[in-house]
C-alpha cells in the first residue's frame, strides 16, 4: 500500500480529532473525573480505614481504590471513542470521507489509529496523576509506584483506557450511531461495575466483560473469595480477555463498514 496514501488518511483523521470540539471537552471531563473521583475516595477510605474489620484491612487494595476514579472517568474517554466514528454517521460527513479516502479499510485503520493513539497519550497523562492524587489521599494505607505489583498495575489501567477507547470505536461503527452505541456501553458500564458483577449467579459470566477484566488489571491485592472483587483469574488473563474483546469488536466494526453503505 501506497505510503503516502497511508500519511494523508492518518493526518486527515488526525486533523478531524483536532478541530473537533468536543474532543478537549470529552478529554478534560475523563481527566478532571479520574483525579478528583480518586482523591475523594481516597480521603474517604483513609478517614474510614479503622472502621474496617481486620479481615476488610487484610484485603483492602490502595492501587485499585485509587483507581476507582478511572472507572467513571472512562466514560468520558468511551464518549470521546464513540464520536470518532459515530459522529460521522450522524452528520453524513461519512459519505464524504468514504469518497477522499474510497478504500475502507485504510479509512478505519486511520481513524482507529488516530484515536487509540490519542487516547494512548491520553490515558498516560492521566494515570499517573490519578494514582499519585489517590495514594495521597490515602495517606499512611497508600503505596510508592515502586511497591511490588503497582507498576504493573498502573501500566493495567493505561492499557485498560486506551483498548477501552479502541473497543467503543469498533462498537459505534458496527451499530452506526452515537446514541444507540452510548446507550448500550455506558448502562453496561455502570451497572456491570456498580452492581451485576458482584452478584454471584451473573458474576460467573459478567466477570468476563471487558471493564471486570480492566478492574482486574488494576489490582495488586488479590483479595479473598468471600469478597465480592473476587475474580477467577489474574492480570495476565485478564489482559488476553480485554484484548480479544477489542480485536473482536474492531474486526466486527471492519466487517459492517466494509459490507455495508454509509
Amino acid at each position: 500500500m501506497d505510503t503516502t496514501r497511508v500519511r494523508a488518511a492518518f493526518a486527515a483523521e488526525w486533523i478531524k480529532i483536532r478541530t473537533v470540539r468536543s474532543t478537549l471537552w470529552t478529554l478534560l471531563l475523563a481527566f478532571l473525573l479520574s483525579v478528583g473521583l480518586g482523591l475523594l475516595v481516597g480521603h474517604s477510605l483513609s478517614a474510614g480505614f479503622s472502621r474496617m474489620n481486620q479481615e476488610q484491612q487484610e484485603n483492602f487494595d490502595p492501587v485499585a481504590a485509587g483507581f476507582l476514579g478511572l472507572m467513571v472517568g472512562q466514560i468520558s474517554l468511551v464518549v470521546f471513542g464513540v464520536l470518532q466514528i459515530g459522529a460521522e454517521y450522524t452528520s453524513g460527513t461519512i459519505r464524504a470521507s468514504l469518497i477522499a479516502v474510497p478504500r475502507r479499510g485504510l479509512f478505519y485503520g486511520a481513524k482507529v489509529a488516530a484515536a487509540t493513539l490519542t487516547a494512548m497519550v491520553f490515558s498516560l497523562l492521566t494515570v499517573f496523576p490519578a494514582f499519585f492524587a489517590a495514594q495521597w489521599a490515602l495517606g499512611p494505607h497508600g503505596v510508592s509506584l515502586g511497591d511490588p505489583g503497582v507498576p504493573r498495575a498502573v501500566l493495567g489501567a493505561w492499557a485498560y483506557l486506551t483498548l477501552m477507547c479502541a473497543f467503543s470505536i469498533g462498537v459505534a461503527t458496527m451499530l452506526r450511531s452515537t446514541s444507540l452505541t452510548l446507550g448500550i456501553l455506558i448502562p453496561l458500564l455502570f451497572l456491570n461495575s456498580q452492581g451485576l458483577g458482584n452478584v454471584p449467579k451473573i458474576r460467573i459470566v459478567a466477570q468476563f466483560l471487558p471493564d471486570q477484566a480492566g478492574a482486574v488489571m488494576m489490582q495488586v491485592v488479590s483479595v479473598d473469595e468471600s469478597f465480592i472483587g473476587h475474580r477467577d483469574f489474574g492480570p495476565g488473563v485478564a489482559l488476553v480477555i480485554l484484548l480479544a474483546w477489542t480485536a473482536a469488536a474492531l474486526a466486527g466494526g471492519y466487517a459492517v463498514l466494509r459490507r455495508r453503505d454509509p
